[in-house]
Order: structure tokens, then C-alpha cells, then sequence
């Protein structure tokens, strides 16, 4: 007879329950914003939809509740040879890789234990009792039966963990040569690269590398899954940290805002439905961020819309709904922003202003100064000074 194991709850079961629900709802909106373009956030969704199912798992384990639950037991398991070809999609996207529909080969050693997990997952509960036992070494003893079990037909499920941890360095790997091309043809070090997608690029491979070395440290010295709640506190932190990047980048805060807000009355009567509307701002930001449209002199909406394959109006309808800008509001805001990082840096302080002007797309010194100072209440020099 199975025993009913009691249910623990604690400080680090409430962290991690927390940042089951925080990833899943920004994952939603990460997907479903960036889902026809495919954009590196798509990815980011992608990837935060995966930590947080594998962490839902860890918590059930974490806490118990997956005695409750029995049919759940592992359901996430082949999800750990899908974490590592997104992270790769995520990054190589921001190096801008055209996605191709080769990409789907990553997720092979994913669809193959997938594929071999389904005999465990039609297992009766007895067995997947006892599985539960063992991975948290509870020192109950296991569910004696007569029925066969058939969950593991190779023998190759205990090293799982061995061949996740594989999979996870040999991306490493990869990931770490296209950082070190990258950051060598600017001439630059992974270390003191000024290029701000790089340092983003950096940055998030930091994290999948801690996750890497945590992986390793816990499966060497805990016993079955006894550990994993250290690997799924650090996967709660990087999403925490993450809700709080969209949270301080956010366009919401740039235009005025109420819960009673209703829609731009100059685009009543267009067609344009919600999901096409979150495309196009997606794809604009895009441009925006990482082809840097704004940087050329000639940048106009009529311009940008054809780089985005959309009409002119449909995109100004969407700057307005969507940021409450202008299109040369928009314009300005990027601009402004990148003036601000090369006065920031060390060659900023070389450049003239006149200089500093051209580079972010302005013909003129006095249009930069222009909209230096009403964005930020500082003249491109004084803001140089502070």
C-alpha cells in the first residue's frame, strides 16, 4: 500500500511557486507578441516557458505534492535536452542568424526522449511511487508488486542527468566560440566590449553557464534529486531579473496611461486586429534595437514600414495605440538614447557634438540638441559633463 507522504511547506517552496507563475505570464506575453516574427524574444518566451515547467516539477517534488499527483511524475524531464538549443536560437538571433527551418534539428535529442519517456509515463502509479521515493530519498520503503515493469525497456534512464549535463557544456561550447567571433571582429574582448548587444549577449550566457556549473555541483554531491531546488532558486532569480528588465524598459512609461483607456479614436475604424497590431510593434522594435534603423539619416515611416513589409499607415497607427509617439517621437527617443551611451563611453568624450550628432542619424546640431534636451532636460554637452 502506498504511503501518504506529508506535504512540506517553506520559505523556498513559496520562492519557487512564485516564479513558476511570474515565468508563465511573461512567457505568454513574450510568445505571443513576437510569435509571427520569431525574434530573439520570441525565444526569451520560449525559454521561460520551459524553466518554469521544469521548476512546476521541482516544486511538486520539492514539496511533495507530486504524491498527489502521480501522473505527473517526470513530465518535464525531456524538456531538459530542449533548454539549451533555445538559449542557442535566443542568442544567435541577437547576432542576427536568420531562423531557418534547419533550427528544428536542435530539438532531436528532445523528440527522442520524449519518444522513449512514454514508457515510463504509461507505467501504473505504483511504479512511479517508488520513482518518486527514490529521486528524493526519503527513506520510505518502495511499493512491493507483481506487475512488470516495462518504464525503461534500454536501461538508460539513470543516466539522464549525465547525458542532460552533456548536452548543456557541448552548447557551451558553442555558444562561447560564436561570443569570441563576435566580439573579436569589433576588435574587442568579451570583457570590455562597449557594443551593447554583445554586453546583453554576454551577460545572458553568464547566467546559462552558472546554471551549468550549479547542474554539475548539485548532481555531484547530492544524492538523486535532493539538490534541484538549488538549480530551480537560481532559475527563479534569473526570471525575477528578468521581470524586472521588461518592467524598467518597458514603452508603457512613455506615454499617459489609465485603466479606463480607450481606443485612439483617429484609428476607429481600421482593421488592424490586436494580434496583427502586436506584430508590427514588435517588428519595429526590432528594426529599432537590433538593425538600429533609427542610425541612418534618412530613416522615415514610409522607410521603416517597407523594411517591416507594412503599410505606412498601419505602422503609425501602432506607434500611436501602441507608445502614444509620434513616428519622429520615436525616432528621437532611439536616437537620444544611443547619443547618451557614446557620451557615456570614452570615445564619446573625444567626439564632437556635431560628430556624436551624425552618428545616431541627425543632419544638423541644432535638431540633436533640440531633442537632447527635451527628452532629458540636458543639452548633449552638460549631460557629457555630469
Amino acid at each position: 500500500m502506498m504511503e501518504e507522504i506529508p506535504i512540506r511547506t517553506n520559505l523556498i517552496s513559496q520562492i519557487l511557486i512564485l516564479g513558476v507563475f511570474l515565468g508563465i505570464y511573461l512567457s505568454y506575453f513574450l510568445i505571443k507578441k513576437s510569435l509571427k516574427t520569431k525574434s530573439p524574444n520570441f525565444f526569451m518566451g520560449l525559454l521561460l516557458l520551459i524553466l518554469s515547467l521544469i521548476m512546476l516539477e521541482g516544486w511538486l517534488n520539492y514539496t511533495s505534492y507530486i504524491f498527489r499527483v502521480l501522473f505527473l511524475t517526470n513530465f518535464s524531464e525531456p524538456l531538459n535536452f530542449a533548454i539549451a538549443p533555445v538559449i542557442y536560437l535566443f542568442m544567435s538571433s541577437q547576432l542576427g542568424d536568420k531562423r531557418t527551418r534547419m533550427d528544428w534539428l536542435h530539438f532531436i535529442p528532445f523528440v527522442l526522449w520524449l519518444g522513449y519517456c512514454m514508457f515510463f509515463f504509461g507505467q501504473p502509479d505504483v511504479f512511479k511511487y517508488n520513482d518518486n521515493l527514490v529521486a528524493m530519498n526519503l527513506g520510505i520503503p518502495s511499493v512491493k508488486t507483481t506487475q512488470p515493469y516495462v518504464g525503461d525497456p534500454l536501461s538508460i534512464r539513470n543516466y539522464v542527468n549525465l547525458a542532460t549535463i552533456i548536452h548543456i557544456v557541448v552548447y557551451n561550447i558553442i555558444l562561447t566560440r560564436r561570443l569570441l567571433l563576435a566580439v573579436r571582429k569589433n576588435g574587442e574582448t568579451v570583457f570590455n566590449t562597449k557594443d551593447k548587444k554583445l554586453r546583453s549577449i554576454r551577460n545572458s550566457f553568464y547566467h546559462f553557464l552558472i546554471v551549468t556549473l550549479i547542474l554539475v555541483f548539485v548532481k555531484a554531491n547530492y544524492i538523486s534529486d535532493v539538490g534541484d531546488y538549488l538549480i530551480f532558486l537560481y532559475m527563479t532569480f534569473m526570471i525575477f531579473l528578468t521581470s524586472h528588465d521588461i518592467m524598467n524598459t518597458s514603452s508603457y512609461y512613455k506615454r499617459a496611461s489609465s485603466f479606463l483607456e480607450g481606443p485612439v479614436l483617429k484609428y476607429k475604424k481600421s482593421s488592424l486586429a490586436d494580434e496583427d497590431k502586436s506584430a508590427i510593434l514588435e517588428a519595429i522594435f526590432n528594426q529599432m534595437k537590433n538593425e538600429k534603423y533609427f542610425m541612418s539619416s534618412t530613416a522615415s515611416l514610409s522607410g521603416l514600414a517597407k523594411s517591416i513589409n507594412e503599410s505606412s499607415h498601419h505602422v503609425s497607427q501602432v506607434i500611436n495605440e501602441k507608445l502614444g509617439l509620434s513616428f519622429f517621437e520615436l525616432l528621437a527617443t532611439y536616437r537620444v538614447e544611443e547619443a547618451k551611451e557614446i557620451l557615456n563611453s570614452e570615445m564619446g568624450k573625444k567626439l564632437t557634438i556635431e560628430e556624436i550628432a551624425e552618428r545616431v542619424g541627425y543632419n544638423s546640431k541644432s535638431a540633436f540638441n533640440t531633442a537632447f534636451k527635451k527628452i532629458t532636460s540636458h543639452t548633449p554637452s552638460s549631460f557629457r559633463d555630469l
